[in-house]
């Protein structure tokens, strides 16, 4: 069953390839969504794949790339409908 996961990741997130780290990791775990810049200086990940392969996608942005510092990772909202998930973007992709 196929799960949607909504993250917004704080701290040094920006300037650092936070958003190829991600992706690089999303495509690997076969996730697909996408990851983009917020105003505020935060990373939105939107995220659809496998549950376990989600919780390695979560554990991976607690750490980032080098350079980053990440502070906080909150996880918004989670879904196990699979009419919540249709639709959702085939890959994954920087925004």
């Amino acid at each position: 069953m196929q799960t949607r996961v909504h993250l917004i990741v704080e701290g040094l997130v920006q300037g650092v390839g936070f958003r190829w780290f991600v992706s690089r990791t999303a495509k690997s775990l076969n996730l697909s969504g996408y990851v983009r810049n917020r105003d505020n200086g935060s990373v939105e990940i939107m995220a659809t794949g496998e549950k376990g392969m989600l919780h390695e996608l979560i554990k991976a942005t607690r750490i980032g790339p080098r350079g980053a510092s990440v502070i906080d990772v909150k996880v918004e909202r989670q879904s196990d409908s699979p009419a919540a998930t249709k639709g959702d973007p085939a890959g994954f992709e920087i925004r």
